[in-house]
Parts: structure tokens; C-alpha cells; sequence
């Protein structure tokens, strides 16, 4: 029990009593916060609830935790013997807001540039597992979690909201008796309206994708096209002209860190037509989260771009970034090679591992910030050469390979229930995986019919499968949804543990090298 109050006595009572009154596999959720004992209880006539132990009177004394929860939601104050109230609240919106006030560290924070990993949770039901891997791997007080990350085409296709996804993430850590701080992660935001939603929901980290004003073209275009280009440019909302840029750029070669990049006119022009316009947006939205006055951190993401990032074209963004005023704590860029949903590394991982030092070198030098690998589920082969290339300052960002841990566990226990959504997966691939990079082949999917049940397991260990199943994801929760939440309700304890299996394996790579950056 923890942030107890001074009164020796009153703590023995509330440990004792609390120890008596809940259910053993909750023991770990307990927290002690002032007068009061809280902790989850998620089984029994009640459902799932927070419940409060506070001495008698505490629920009409304004200020008192206690008082707080009975705010919070239909609950109803009994006697627990011993001079002692409790209390259960359902939980629910209201009361994952009285866990963020009482327990500070549920309110997510900025992370700044500790080693971090965001754990995306499309059903709600994650954050458990995800805890149980931070503890198994060794990751506690090493890596900074963020269990609520979430994006705007993610939470369309599973409709839920921002807040939503914040209260869900909240209640899971609490379940599971994290105590340390979080951050949470509005990613893939385009629009101002997507961000002040997620300001308003709680969110700290704003993962802004100006994608769709990143101009592909200008990757072949001759040097007129290019020209035409950069004069097209935003140049008013990017505070600055083409000749101050030439100066900025072509006095030299730049250092990062020990890495030397020139630029020549050709080069600069290509990736200021390339990315100009994406910066001018990322300014604006930069402008939007810090006018609302809320604590945050911004990630910029070029990674779902049609070429690879070079050092020159990292290097600019990062100075004109920094130019423009808009810092970041982490950068994604478009590594080489494919980072497709749900599988390994695709390509030459020792270009891959050549480019991670020169990229790494430009993050150190022009900002510091972290490296934040996107699509980082299941990438195995580059884990350990990223980590060791950011000396640990590095941003893993994962999805939906939680989902396919909840689909591991019906293809155990509930095979009809897998097999509808492997026939949806059928069904669905070709129009769900558009917004995707993927590169499965739906003729290598067996249908449901053609697979035994011991057998079904295997699919979530085959690229083909897990990436049918990973995309359509959505179409599978509008059919099967209430299905496969109440299974996994049903199953928490097996859930959990693969979870905790399948991300020790993502969080492990990162630990030698984790910590606070300076």
C-alpha cells in the first residue's frame, strides 16, 4: 500500500481489513491513498468495480477519496466493521476519472526522452498484459509505457472514442497495480479537430501524420519540376524564402554528431518540395495542442510515406523544426525496407542496420530526440540493432498484435468463434487492408472449414494469416465483438499471460539500453 496516511493505527486497520475483504487475485491492484484503501475487484455479483475502504463518514466529507468515488457512479456505502465505510463504484467513465485524480500517476504525463513503448489496445482489454510483460521483462522504471494509444482510423473502426480508450487503458493499469507514470498517445492525428478531441480525453503525446501534404513526386522530378515545386511552397506559414533557405543549407556540410551531410541544390530542393508543405501543417497542429494550455509532447511521423527518409531529407526536417519552434520528443521516419502490420522486418536488414546509425546520429545532434519505430509490432530482427543504435532513445509504437494475442486465445478455447472471424477475414481483406502497407497473399489463407481445431493455433504464427486477420480487424469487432470481449472476460488469466509472453519478447531487446536520455 502506497501515499498512506500518517496515522499509524488507521493504516493497519484499512491493510487488514482490505487484505479480509478482497478477492486474492486482486491483492495487487491495493493502493493505500490518504485515509482511504482502494483496489479492483473484477469478479462476483458486482461485476467489475473500484472499491473503497475509509473510515465511517468519509463519503459526505468534501476532499475525502471516498467522497470522491461515491461521485463517481451508483455505489452504494456499507459497513465494513471497525469504524470503516466501503464502498464499490462499477467502473466507468466517472470512475476512471476518480482514479486519475487520486492517483496521480494514472493522469498521463510526458515521458520526454526515456526509452518508451506504446502498447496499442484495440478491444479494450490489453492493459493487464501489457503491465505483466513491463514487470516480466524487466522494463519497470526502465521503459516509459503508454497504454492508451490509440489512433483516429483506429478508434473509427472499432467506435470507440478518445476518451474511451483513455478510460479503458486507465482502469486496466489500475487493475494490475501499476504505480509508475504513463504517457498516452493520440497517434496518426490529421486535423485540429482530432487533436483537441484527444486534448480534452487526456492525451500527452500527440503523434501528428501530415502524410496526405508530403509530396511523393518530387522523389523523380527533374530539377524545373522541382523548382516549380518549392515555389508552390507554403512559404508564408513557414516563416522563410528559398534564398534564406540556400543559405541555411548549402554554407556547408552539416555534422550530426559526427556524421557529415552536404546538401547540394538538387538534394535541397527535392526535400523541401517533398516535405514543406508537411511541416507547415505540422506547425499548425503544433499551434493548436499548445494553445489549449494541457501538458503534452509531440511525435512527428513520416513513415507512412512511399519512399525511405534519407539522412539529408531527416536532417532538414529536424533543423526546420527546430527553426520553426516546434519541438518533438520523437521522430518516425520511413526506414528502408517494408515495416508491414503484424510481421518481422521485410528486406536487407543490414541496410537497414547501416541507416539506424546515421538516422540516430541526426536525432542526437538536431534535436535530441528519440527514434520512434511505427509498425514496431513483431519486428523481432530489428529490436536490438535500433536499440543499440539509439543508445536506448527510441519510441516503439505497436497495434495490433494485442489483437491477435485475443485471437490466439479463442483459436484455443473457442474455435467457431476464430473460424467467423477468419471467414470475415476472407471476406473483408481486399477492401480492409487499403489504408495499410501489406503484403499478405489471401490464396495462402486456408478457410475456415479446411483447418482442424488443435490446428487453428498455428494460423497466428503464419505471416498470411496474421496479416488477414490483423487488417480486418474491424469488420470482425462489428460481428464478434460482445463475442470475444465476454470470452476474454472468461478467460482473463489466459489472456494476460500471452500477452505478457508476446510483448516480453518486443520490451526485452530495449532494457540494456532503457532509460532517461540526457
Amino acid at each position: 500500500m502506497t501515499n498512506g496516511s500518517d496515522d499509524p493505527e488507521l493504516v493497519a486497520r484499512l491493510e487488514q481489513r482490505a487484505y479480509d475483504l478482497m478477492q486474492q487475485r486482486d491483492v495487487h491492484s491495493l493502493r493505500q491513498v490518504g485515509e482511504a484503501a482502494v483496489w479492483f475487484e473484477s469478479g462476483g455479483a458486482r461485476g467489475r468495480a473500484v472499491a473503497v475502504l475509509a473510515p465511517h463518514g468519509s463519503a459526505e466529507r468534501d476532499g475525502a477519496v471516498m467522497a470522491r468515488f461515491a461521485g463517481a457512479g451508483a455505489g452504494r456505502v456499507e459497513d465494513a466493521g471497525d469504524g470503516l465505510a466501503l464502498l464499490h463504484v462499477p467502473v466507468g467513465p466517472g470512475t476512471a476519472a476518480a482514479l486519475r485524480e487520486v492517483l496521480p500517476n494514472l493522469q498521463p504525463a510526458p515521458l520526454g526522452l526515456v526509452t518508451s513503448a506504446g502498447f496499442g489496445d484495440r478491444l479494450g482489454m490489453a492493459t493487464p498484459g501489457h503491465v505483466a510483460a513491463m514487470v516480466r521483462a524487466g522494463a519497470t522504471g526502465q521503459i516509459g509505457p503508454i497504454f492508451a494509444q490509440q489512433s483516429i482510423r483506429e478508434m473509427t473502426r472499432t467506435k470507440r472514442s478518445a476518451q474511451e480508450v483513455m478510460d479503458d487503458a486507465t482502469i486496466g493499469a489500475f487493475e494490475a497495480g501499476w504505480s509508475l507514470p504513463v504517457g498516452a498517445d493520440a497517434d496518426h492525428l490529421k486535423t485540429p479537430e482530432h487533436v483537441l478531441t484527444c486534448v480534452a480525453a487526456g492525451f500527452t503525446f500527440f503523434t501528428i501524420d501530415p502524410s496526405e501534404h508530403v509530396d511523393d513526386e518530387a522523389e523523380a522530378a527533374d530539377d524545373e519540376t522541382l523548382r516549380s515545386k518549392v515555389a508552390a511552397l507554403p512559404w508564408s506559414r513557414l516563416e522563410d524564402d528559398w534564398a534564406s533557405l540556400r543559405s541555411r543549407f548549402l554554407a556547408g556540410p552539416l555534422d550530426a554528431d559526427g556524421v557529415s551531410i552536404a546538401f547540394d541544390e538538387h538534394t535541397l530542393a527535392r526535400a523541401a518540395a517533398k516535405y514543406g508543405a508537411a511541416l507547415a501543417h505540422t506547425a499548425d497542429l503544433h499551434r493548436v495542442v499548445a494553445g489549449t494550455g494541457a501538458p503534452f509532447e509531440l511525435e512527428l511521423s513520416v513513415d507512412e510515406t512511399s519512399y525511405p527518409t534519407t539522412l539529408e531529407e531527416h536532417a532538414y526536417i529536424a533543423l526546420e523544426l527546430k527553426r520553426l519552434g516546434v519541438p518533438v520528443v520523437s521522430l518516425a521516419p520511413r526506414f528502408v525496407g517494408r515495416f508491414e502490420k503484424g510481421v518481422d522486418f521485410r528486406g536487407d536488414l543490414a541496410a537497414l542496420v547501416a541507416s539506424l546509425a546515421g538516422h540516430a546520429a541526426v536525432a542526437r545532434a538536431f534535436g535530441p530526440y528519440k527514434l520512434s519505430l511505427h509498425s514496431g509490432s513483431d519486428k523481432f530482427s530489428v529490436y536490438g540493432p535500433i536499440a543499440e543504435a539509439t543508445d536506448g532513445m527510441v519510441h516503439l509504437k505497436t497495434a495490433g498484435t494485442s489483437y491477435l494475442e485475443a485471437l490466439r486465445v479463442a483459436s484455443r478455447v473457442a474455435p467457431e468463434l476464430f473460424r467467423r472471424a477468419l471467414a470475415i477475414g476472407h471476406e473483408r481483406f481486399e477492401v480492409d487492408r487499403k489504408s495499410y502497407l501489406i503484403g499478405a497473399r489471401l490464396e495462402k489463407v486456408p478457410q475456415p472449414g479446411e483447418v482442424p481445431d488443435a490446428e487453428l493455433p498455428h494460423l497466428l504464427d503464419d505471416d498470411d494469416a496474421r496479416q488477414v486477420l490483423h487488417v480486418t480487424f474491424g469488420s470482425a469487432l462489428d460481428a464478434l465483438g460482445g463475442e470475444l470481449k465476454a470470452l476474454l472476460t472468461e478467460h482473463a488469466e489466459a489472456h494476460e499471460d500471452g500477452l505478457a509472453r508476446h510483448f516480453v519478447r518486443h520490451l526485452a531487446p530495449f532494457v540494456p539500453y532503457a532509460g532517461v536520455k540526457s
